[in-house]
């Protein structure tokens, strides 16, 4: 099982863990209250369940505060879901969670790492940014409830052979 103590940039002391069947009701509840058309517990069984997926935790004061979920496909990570329960957002949970994920994955081989994101998500495109992603597209009415398009975002391996994931 893959875990990290850290400390966020606000101090607050977090664990990132693997996720586990036990936390899929919490994080379903994060999700249902984060987005329009959330994932049901189900499809977070099997994502869990996946080999080729990393899904993680980030727990403070004795309480789930977050989760995120990233694909391994063919070495390069499609990050699925990241979402902060509301009492903790801006608390910098959100990018020390993401941090270690991409340390987890770069481990795994990961060199290269994309997402969606919806247009209007101004917090989490400066959150991506800051983490050396950069928008290359647009899927147009891609997100329902309401619709709108979303940003494609990569993090690309740098051509020295570094990846971009630590600041």
């Amino acid at each position: 099982m893959r875990y990290k103590k850290t400390t966020t940039g606000t101090g607050m002391e977090i664990l990132i863990r693997d996720m586990e069947e036990a936390d899929i009701t919490k994080v379903s509840g994060i999700e249902a209250a984060t987005f329009s058309m959330p994932w049901s517990q189900q499809a977070f069984g099997e994502a869990i369940a996946s080999p080729s997926a990393l899904y993680l935790v980030a727990e403070t004061e004795s309480e789930l505060a977050a989760y995120c979920g990233i694909h391994n496909i063919l070495g390069e990570g499609d990050i699925t879901n990241v979402a902060v329960a509301e009492k903790y957002r801006g608390r910098g949970i959100g990018r020390a969670m993401l941090h270690a994920a991409l340390g987890f994955c770069r481990e795994e081989g990961m060199e290269d790492f994309t997402l969606e994101v919806r247009q209007s998500n101004a917090a989490a495109i400066r959150l991506y940014e800051s983490l050396g992603f950069r928008t290359e597209g647009i899927r147009k009415n891609f997100y329902e409830r309401p619709t709108e398009n979303a940003l494609i975002m990569w993090k690309r391996q740098e051509t020295d052979g570094r990846i971009t994931t630590l600041k």
